[in-house]
């Protein structure tokens, strides 16, 4: 019997797991000395404190559990928000250096932007895409993620959150304030695109060995560098992507890095999938 189709999913920031640097020890530990000289030191040691840390990390993270993978060749790669980058590795469209020093940057900028703008964040919602957008519209929000079906994400200035958040429960919805410093992928993180826009346009991307889908497209990236720089405001359109993956036969959705957030939004957005993570490939393949 043929394999079925497969995507490769590469997690966002958010799904750090305490275990991760071992991890990244065991199978990449190039990658923590890498890690190093970008950031200037240990990016685990400060993963729970902002973007700066987190992101570099979770890229070597995700990177470490390709190592996971033999005998798996994909036919689509996607990622979500940071994971973006590590997908566009994978898929051998950047190099590992590059990809780690425009993790780095964009980790630091964001950092950046979001101090400059303290009274911004994000608002998760269980609620449908159309309320999120009736709410966005009339706050002055931004819907930030459209995850799954039922599970969005508001970003913008911390008044319109508040009245969002009351807006949702009396529609009866449930809201989380979500533990982030800024009001990522929305325009309150702008003074962060220039110089990271900079950096895309003189970084070398080739053709990618298999499709690598855009977060702000929902297709397949054809202009990295500058989808990347619009990334940092635009929404990620994560259910679309998908959606758009499945239509195009994926039917096995591998989650190739820490935690497993992007695994349950693919059996909450699809029905007929398997959908699992490299760790558990790899557990069955050692126990088979």
């Amino acid at each position: 019997m043929a394999a079925p189709c497969t995507a490769l999913l590469f997690p966002g920031q958010g799904s750090q797991t305490d275990d991760m640097r071992d991890e990244v020890g065991r199978h990449r530990p190039d990658l923590l000395e890498l890690a190093e000289r970008e950031v200037g030191e240990d990016p685990f040691a400060r993963v729970e404190e902002n973007t700066r840390f987190a992101q570099p990390a979770l890229f070597c993270a995700s990177l470490a559990g390709l190592s996971r993978l033999d005998g798996i060749e994909p036919e689509f790669y996607a990622g979500h928000s940071l994971g973006e980058i590590a997908a566009l590795v994978a898929a051998e469209s950047l190099s590992e250096e590059d990809g780690l020093r425009i993790v780095a940057l964009r980790g630091r900028l964001m950092d950046e932007a979001a101090a400059r703008a303290p009274d911004s964040g994000m608002l998760a919602l269980r609620a449908e895409l159309d309320l999120a957008q009736q709410l966005a519209e009339r706050h002055g929000l931004t819907v930030a993620n459209d995850n799954a079906p039922g599970q969005v994400v508001l970003s913008g200035h911390d008044e319109g959150l508040e009245a969002a958040t009351s807006d949702a429960e009396e529609e009866g919805a449930r809201t989380t304030r979500l533990p982030v410093a800024g009001g990522f992928h929305s325009p309150a993180i702008e003074s962060a695109v220039p110089e990271f826009e900079q950096a895309l346009a003189e970084t070398e991307f080739a053709s990618p060995r298999a499709p690598v889908f855009s977060g702000v497209t929902a297709e397949p990236f054809d202009d990295p560098a500058r989808q990347l720089a619009q990334s940092l405001t635009c929404p990620v359109r994560w259910r679309e992507i998908l959606l758009a993956l499945h239509e195009r036969g994926a039917r096995r959705f591998v989650e190739t890095g820490p935690g497993k957030v992007l695994t349950g939004l693919a059996k909450r957005t699809l029905d007929d999938i398997e959908a699992t993570t490299a760790e558990a490939l790899s557990e069955d393949a050692a126990r088979a």
